[in-house]
């Protein structure tokens, strides 16, 4: 990870648009109409039914998904009590995380005032505007009161993330270390350094996980806390111990088996981790310098099992793992607080997360292939999609079993998908595809079975009763790439298509190809010497029935590939090219770009087909077409070049497809924008209509559309390339396509195998 410096973190705060949240309209507001709905006279309809049920505010505002995040800045991050306005860029920070992790929309409110009961009643003033409060960056011993009546006098959920966020973080992390090491929670002795917030929260929960209290110490700046200490506050006095052998640090880690610090930089040294027991467990948490160094601590013993609260070391114990889900699943039932059971189910459901094969969007985020449970993958990582199901569904769980849900949610799975979709993990087409591709499985042959992300897609499909999987390779090597991966080939059949037991079949295959291509040149040697390619064996296993689907692209050239589909597969009757499309979800909706991959320079005739392919193709996909064919001038304006490609493919389109709702040349801003094209050509055969489908003049202008918007949009979903146009389901990748795009493009083959065996 790159060094931060003063410089760039100033000049990321400062630049643009200065700090790092805003708030934008969720409703339309361009019309008179609109504005009147938004505001005067119709917003007084919904005040009028929150007047009569104040729940109705989790209706008609967006209180259900509102958080304040709430502080006086008298603890804020290692700088100590630096004042409100000033700790006002963590709370931003804070919301940025809210918002990109759990989808939640959030207030920072940043509180000038230190005593606890004026700040809890400032607090109580403005709580109807929120679902849910989290208070940060208040200090110890005030934020203990001042959370606790905000708990019992609000009936929504709060939450002091400095405490219960790290406390359930760190409690899932110890839970899997435990398991690491081979240790019971009951008989392990606990060393907790810190006696602030966050300490005594982590320790509490400990507790609740079945520590004994007799077997923690617990130190703070004067040393151990003994309970024959004068003036302790009534949490230290919680873990005040009796024992009287023990003053400091070192004493108290001899023979310890947890290292618990929240205290300050370089206090644990390499000596005291080796005087601790077997495979002892050190988290680390002072931040930005912890405890011990995960080098040091490391080096000092090779037993350690170790966590900071870094992202640039193994075992992050990171607040973000936890508050943006918990708070989801809060919101999402309408809980009136946050309690112990959900607290405890967050807990649960992150260590068992760990426990789950990592999906691959993880491993690329840290450049690694096989992140697994153990010594350095107990704890799962911040970027880990699967968060926001497995712990908003588990907190959201345990409020409605432990009465705090005012909504009930019955169906689950369709909540996780709505959880997906709001992250953009999942969009709700790419859903609808998995779940029709798992209601009729096929058999998809996966031609580069040696490549990582083949490969995993393989095994993710076959894992999500997409497809059973055929995995073309050498059956060694792709065994012995699987076991580095640590994937289960259970259930996956693999061919190695040069093996000579598979002679019979290469000789049969190519008899088959020789007989159909006889008169355009290929002899039965040429079609033997084909069939030791993956991608002409592959083929003809489609072509013969052997095999419903096939998919290829990550290692071939797609022009060596489009002349084997060719050859094998053939063209649909009716047309005299085929090309692929692109589906592209949005915030602006679902856009069907083609074509994307196959025809370079295309002529009036292959746009014309690609036209009509793309057309049928979004009818598949149970969408009417509303078809723009694309150009850089507009209904005639340039009349040499591709425009003039373009129009004429438009006149002979209108003409022969009366039905189709098509028009063009058009450049694209007009397509997708109908209040300007309208307005402009008033003539044009779209009018009132919404553009979804987008025909490109050329590969060149196609290709780059579409990775430009993928580039420039992290929340949209690309699906594609999907085949248009050939006779059976053969489906292509790219190099970059990473494992969720190849599993995309399972389900489109699946479904593409459904419908042409019900032909």
């Amino acid at each position: 990870m790159a060094k931060i410096t003063k410089e760039m973190a100033l000049r990321y705060h400062e630049q643009g648009r200065p700090g790092k949240i805003e708030v934008i309209p969720t409703k339309p507001y361009r019309t008179q109409t609109d504005l009147s709905l938004a505001y005067s006279p119709g917003v007084a309809e919904p005040c009028l039914e929150i007047q009569a049920n104040p729940d109705n505010a989790y209706r008609y505002t967006d209180k259900g998904n509102l958080v304040a995040v709430i502080s006086n800045g008298t603890a804020v991050l290692g700088l100590g009590d630096i004042g409100a306005v000033s700790g006002k860029p963590v709370m931003e920070g804070k919301g940025l995380l809210f918002k990109i992790y759990g989808g939640i929309d959030v207030f920072d409110i940043e509180v000038n005032e230190k005593d606890p009961e004026k700040f809890i009643q400032a607090v109580k003033a403005i709580s109807p505007t929120f679902g849910g409060i989290n208070l940060e960056d208040i200090k110890a011993p005030e934020c203990f009161e001042i959370e606790r009546r905000l708990k019992e006098e609000l009936d929504i959920p709060v939450m002091h993330d400095d405490q219960h966020g790290t406390a359930i973080i760190s409690s899932a992390g110890l839970v899997n270390a435990l398991e690491v090491a081979g240790k019971d929670i009951a008989d392990v002795k606990i060393v907790v350094n810190g006696a602030g917030a966050a300490a005594i929260s982590c320790t509490k929960l400990y507790v609740a996980l079945g520590a004994k209290k007799e077997n923690i110490v617990m130190l703070d700046s004067k040393g151990v806390i003994t309970d024959d200490r004068p003036n302790l506050t009534p949490e230290k006095k919680l873990f005040a111990t009796s024992r009287r052998d023990i003053h400091s640090l070192e004493e108290a880690v001899k023979g310890a088996d947890v290292f618990l610090g929240l205290s300050k930089g370089n206090v644990l040294t390499q000596d005291m981790v080796r005087s601790m027991a077997a495979t002892p467990i050190v988290f680390a948490l002072a931040n930005p310098v912890p405890e011990i160094t995960y080098e040091d601590a490391m080096a000092s013993r090779p037993d350690v099992l170790m966590s900071t609260g870094r992202s640039d070391y193994p075992n992050q114990i990171n607040n973000v793992i936890g508050f943006p889900y918990i708070f989801r699943g809060a919101l999402d039932v309408a809980a009136t607080a946050i309690n112990e059971e959900m607290k405890m189910a967050a807990v649960k459901a992150i260590a068992a997360l760990a426990k789950q094969p990592v999906p691959d969007v993880v491993n690329k985020a840290y450049n690694v292939n096989n992140l697994s449970f153990g010594p350095s993958y107990f704890i799962p990582k911040p970027v880990d999609p699967r968060l926001i199901t497995e712990v908003s569904t588990a907190v959201a769980k345990a409020a409605i079993e432990s009465g705090v849900a005012r909504k009930k949610i019955d169906d689950w799975d369709a909540y996780q998908r709505h959880l997906k979709q709001l992250m953009g993990y999942e969009s709700k087409l790419s859903s609808q595809l998995r779940d029709l591709a798992h209601s009729n499985p096929q058999r998809v042959v996966f031609a580069e079975g040696i490549h990582p992300n083949m490969l995993k897609a393989a095994v993710e499909a076959k894992n999500e009763g997409i497809c059973y999987p055929i995995i073309l390779g050498n059956t060694e090597k792709i065994k012995a790439i699987a076991a580095e991966m640590e994937l289960s080939l259970d259930g996956i059949e693999i061919i190695n298509l040069r093996a000579d037991h598979e002679a019979p079949r290469r000789e049969r295959f190519a008899k088959i190809l020789a007989e159909k291509r006889a008169r355009l040149g290929m002899t039965c040697q040429e079609a033997n010497d084909k069939m030791f390619d993956r991608n002409y064996f592959g083929m003809m296993m489609v072509e013969t029935g052997e095999a419903d689907a096939f998919l290829t692209g990550v290692y071939t050239k797609y022009r060596d590939t489009i002349q084997i589909a060719k050859d094998v597969i053939g063209i649909r009757h009716g047309y005299n090219h085929f090309g692929t499309m692109h589906i592209l979800n949005s915030e602006k909706g679902t856009f069907f770009l083609a074509d994307t991959l196959i025809n370079r320079h295309p002529d009036t005739e292959t746009l014309v087909d690609t036209a009509k392919l793309a057309a049928e193709t979004v009818r598949f996909f149970n969408n009417e077409p509303v078809v723009a064919m694309l150009s850089y001038s507009n209904f005639g304006a340039d009349e040499v070049g591709s425009p003039a490609i373009v129009h004429k493919a438009v006149d002979i389109l209108q003409s022969e497809c009366p039905g189709l709702q098509l028009d063009g040349e058009m450049q694209v801003n007009f397509a997708i924008d109908d209040e300007l094209r309208d307005k402009t050509f008033p003539f044009n055969k779209l009018k009132g209509k919404v553009v979804n489908t987008l025909v490109f003049p050329n590969l060149s202008s196609a290709n780059s559309g579409y990775k430009l918007l993928a580039a420039m949009s992290k929340s949209a979903e690309l699906i594609g390339p999907i085949q248009m146009g050939l006779n059976k389901p053969i489906h292509f990748t790219d190099f970059e396509s990473s494992v969720e795009d190849i599993v995309n493009i399972v389900a489109v083959a699946v479904i593409d195998a459904i419908v042409e065996k019900s032909k």
